[in-house]
């Protein structure tokens, strides 16, 4: 490999929306090491079981790191899809009822949430995870006492780091985190639910050591911490090294988003634009349905590479299609009730 024993590496992850993946990288961001895994299936009553599936997939992952890298590892983190929302025991951390995914909409809370939240403001969307809680909310009947909100990525670097309850401002933000004042506002303070709200730092922030026994089980150092994470998108964002304001990304997965840097922070829930903290500057940007996914369905991996090549991407498609697994858009406009083209 060339390079010193002492020489520290960081471990990152990336959960998106039909699996994982790790690269290791060292100062200077050569990849000593990378590997994705897919999303096993698993069951429970009639639906997919998405937090056994994550959790299987993290340790998968762990155990896919080269074992002579392992004690090498300084930090580890990792970035979860955004609004993909999870209601959590907060004496065991085991969910409580199947997670609400990044695309799943809460048009029963909508009326509610756009009543107290400014207007405009980014919860006012029918995927925000604000409408996820507070539909949880009003249709649960259990005991909430010992109940608490974590995003996916929160969730899956407490089973690392086993301190419940943290949570970054970049996961934060479609609860109704508020990352230029640093704090949750006052309307959402004010709402009986807010006792489920995770506390927030800034994402690639220290939460602790990795768990004792997971160091043990594969090898990690004594020293190793685990770091708050961010979102999968704008964990692409960072990977591309746009650094410039007005420089945008554009991730093309099962999903699109796109992301503008910019010195100005712009919000309208109407257009599903809304905008990230990223250290002094902003984030602008949105994500829609449209994507890799709808295609998937519809084509083999073979027939999209053929058709793509007779693809002039100089010339503007003269066809008026809009492809969308099911009916609603995010962006560029907010509207649960479009139908695909």
């Amino acid at each position: 490999m060339g390079f010193q024993a002492s020489e520290r590496l960081y471990l990152g992850m990336d959960f998106g929306t039909s699996g994982a993946r790790y690269a290791l990288i060292d100062k200077q961001r050569t990849i000593h090491a990378e590997g994705k895994r897919e999303y096993p299936n698993y069951m429970k009553e009639d639906s997919l079981d998405w937090a056994l599936s994550w959790k299987t997939t993290l340790f998968s992952l762990l155990e896919d790191v080269p074992v002579h890298l392992r004690p090498l590892v300084s930090s580890i983190s990792l970035d979860g899809t955004s609004a993909t929302t999870l209601i959590i025991d907060s004496k065991i951390g085991e969910p409580l009822v199947r997670p609400y995914l990044y695309n799943e909409s809460c048009p029963d809370a909508l009326l509610l949430v756009k009543s107290i939240a400014p207007i405009n403001h980014t919860v006012c969307s029918g995927s925000s995870t604000l409408c996820k809680l507070v539909s949880w909310w009003n249709n649960d009947d259990s005991d909430k006492k010992s109940t608490m909100l974590l995003h996916q990525a929160d969730w899956l670097l407490w089973l690392l780091h086993g301190q419940l309850g943290v949570s970054d401002y970049n996961n934060a933000l479609k609860v109704g985190y508020d990352p230029e004042a640093d704090s949750y506002p006052d309307w959402l303070l004010s709402q009986p639910y807010a006792q489920l709200l995770p506390t927030v730092k800034a994402p690639g922030t220290s939460i602790g050591h990795l768990k004792g026994d997971i160091r043990t089980q594969f090898g990690f150092s004594e020293d190793c911490i685990v770091c708050t994470g961010t979102t999968d998108s704008i964990a692409a964002f960072l990977a591309a090294r746009a650094t410039k304001p007005g420089k945008a990304v554009t991730s093309l997965g099962s999903t699109l988003a796109i992301k503008l840097l910019s010195t100005t922070r712009i919000e309208d829930a109407r257009y599903g634009v809304y905008s990230h903290r990223l250290d002094d500057k902003w984030l602008v940007g949105g994500a829609s349905n449209t994507g890799g996914a709808v295609l998937k369905e519809n084509f083999s991996d073979e027939q999209l590479e053929k058709l793509s090549e007779h693809i002039n991407p100089m010339e503007a498609s003269p066809l008026d299609y809009y492809p969308l697994k099911s009916v609603g858009e995010r962006f560029p406009v907010a509207n649960l009730k479009m139908e695909p083209r």
